[in-house]
């Protein structure tokens, strides 16, 4: 935990070096006990930002083949992300992801997860999947929506081609992260979770239009 903890200070200062960050609502993250944080999901670094952002480390979920990439692999494995991988690729990893996910919350940690299960390819929220009611089902905890603005249309994100695809052209945009009031666990649902999280969004880049 306290590698977890000196990681977690580690990339709050590098996404600061990197971006102009503004947050609001951190006060919702619960100082103890478990929980499930919901974010849209813009660019690969979105969970850096929302990671340096808490007050408390974060288990998240991540696709399987960037969570095995050999450079970084020890990385992932210390800060406890939890790697999942499509059913036609490989059969019970879902199963798995979801036990992991279960273990981590018994345990009375903080889950990440972009219920959208991709990264948007237009700038917009995408539908949610069903992973959230999946969890909830089986972990009655309440859920932390969360709406990122201002990484649309960085080299990190799918805006005029494939993230990762072209060199950067900015630095020090501003980032603005906004979290919301915790949501019952009967009432996130994934369709009330999906609207709150576009209505934090926009606020989030009605502020960075107004600052």
């Amino acid at each position: 935990m306290f590698l977890r903890r000196m990681v977690r200070c580690v990339v709050y200062l590098i996404t600061h070096v990197l971006y102009r960050m503004r947050y609001r609502g951190r006060h919702y993250l619960p100082d103890s006990g478990a929980a499930i944080v919901i974010c849209n999901h813009v660019s690969f670094v979105d969970a850096l930002v929302i990671g340096g952002a808490s007050k408390r480390p974060l288990r998240f979920l991540m696709d399987k083949p960037i969570y095995e990439n050999r450079w970084l692999n020890w990385l992932f494995r210390l800060v406890g992300a939890i790697p999942v991988d499509s059913e036609r690729r490989d059969a019970g990893s879902l199963r798995r992801a979801l036990d992991d996910v279960n273990t981590a919350l018994v345990q009375g940690e903080i889950v990440m997860l972009f219920p959208e299960g991709r990264l948007t390819p237009d700038g917009d929220v995408q539908r949610f999947r069903r992973g959230l009611d999946i969890i909830l089902a089986r972990n009655s905890v309440p859920v932390v929506p969360a709406g990122l603005a201002g990484l649309w249309g960085s080299w990190t994100s799918h805006k005029n081609g494939p993230a990762l695809s072209r060199w950067p052209r900015r630095f020090r945009a501003k980032v603005a992260l906004n979290y919301g009031e915790p949501m019952a666990p009967e009432a996130a649902t994934s369709g009330h979770a999906e609207a709150r999280v576009r209505a934090l969004k926009q606020e989030a880049e009605d502020w960075l239009a107004s600052s």
